[in-house]
């Protein structure tokens, strides 16, 4: 028995009181897997947020080599932290978002109308880790560009992904070692030991 103000509690109310804290608190972790149900809410929620003229439009950029690989670029730089170069969301970051990033690859996605991706792109989606890119100053363009990258996502070889790592940002440790090898290779001393992160 516990005592509390008076009273006595048996330690297995205790236990299961403490048991059922602690389980409403993970149900708002970041941690947890959506459930089916949060799932279809926010497919419907998003659905539903993008006017239906928009769903309609298609994209007006042309397929072409030179579009592919300057959105290639600009998805490399801005898009794979989250959603891997691949387009699969398997980065560190992508997978401890809340729902995780989305594969790009899957049919959830790819059976989305350029409308629908073009206006996610643009406005972003609430309460997920999607980021409005959209902008007055950088028009509509370079969105319909990352939708026809999205589109060729399933088909990405091997190579082109491994090209992509060049583009990828860096962080400082990275940097740092890239200087170091540079030093090395022309015969000159390294400057210093690179910086450590820890979470």
């Amino acid at each position: 028995m516990v005592q509390r103000r008076g009273s006595c509690i048996p330690r297995n109310c205790v236990s299961r009181r403490n048991h059922l804290l602690k389980d409403r608190r993970a149900r708002f972790s970041a941690k947890a897997k959506p459930s089916f149900l949060e799932a279809w809410a926010a497919t419907k929620a998003r659905d539903l947020a993008v006017p239906s003229d928009v769903k309609s439009r298609m994209d007006p950029v042309p397929n072409s080599p030179e579009v592919i690989a300057e959105a290639k670029a600009h998805w490399a730089d801005h898009c794979a932290t989250c959603h891997g170069n691949d387009g699969r969301g398997q980065t560190e970051m992508g997978e401890h978002l809340y729902p995780p990033a989305p594969d790009m690859t899957r049919q959830a996605t790819q059976g989305m109308s350029d409308g629908q991706i073009f206006y996610i792109i643009e406005n972003g989606i609430r309460l997920s880790g999607m980021p409005a890119w959209g902008s007055e100053r950088t028009g509509e363009e370079d969105s319909w560009k990352l939708v026809r990258f999205i589109r060729h996502l399933p088909h990405l070889p091997e190579a082109e992904i491994q090209d992509m790592e060049k583009l990828n940002p860096k962080g400082p440790n990275e940097w740092e070692e890239e200087q170091q090898e540079e030093q090395f290779l022309k015969g000159q001393p390294p400057s210093k030991t690179p910086i450590q992160h820890h979470h």
